[in-house]
């Protein structure tokens, strides 16, 4: 078995329109080729800045600029899956979750990268959506902003 790690840095991004509170999301577009919902947001570069991070993830896959306004949590996940071959990989995530202000900017899809569509989804709706545990994350991390940044539904 081997072992990988990966960290992320993303944004939680949230306005109110005509009354509607909704949320920034990008759609996620798995190797097998399943799309589910997500956060804006990515693997770090080697040195780079988390914060510098989700500002440029945002920005990819959105087209806006966006501020950071405040550290929610971090996120830790663990889990296992196959490789070819009979082998497996042990695999551990560091999500870091930022609340985010979109500055500047037009909407638009991400080219050539992990996810292909974006847009601003009403609150109350993106539990019926098709979405990775990462977006209920953010959106308690939000709501609640715990002291010690861990979501409730992540405690073991």
């Amino acid at each position: 078995m081997s072992e990988q790690s990966r960290v992320a840095a993303y944004a939680v991004c949230v306005r109110e329109v005509a009354g509607v509170v909704e949320m920034l999301l990008a759609r996620w577009v798995s190797p097998d080729g399943a799309k589910q919902w997500t956060l804006p947001g990515g693997g770090m570069h080697h040195g780079e800045d988390p914060i510098t991070t989700a500002v440029r993830e945002v920005d990819e896959e959105t087209g806006y600029r966006v501020e950071v306004v405040e550290l929610l949590g971090i996120d830790s996940v663990t889990y296992r899956y196959p490789r070819a071959g009979g082998d497996f990989v042990d695999f551990h995530g560091l999500r870091i979750v930022y609340e985010g202000r979109i500055t500047a900017g037009e909407l638009r899809h991400e080219t050539n990268g992990s996810t292909d569509l974006a847009a601003w989804h009403p609150l109350d709706d993106v539990a019926h959506l098709d979405r990775v545990d990462l977006v209920d994350i953010g959106i308690e991390l939000w709501r609640t902003k715990p002291a010690d940044g861990r979501a409730c539904s992540t405690l073991t």
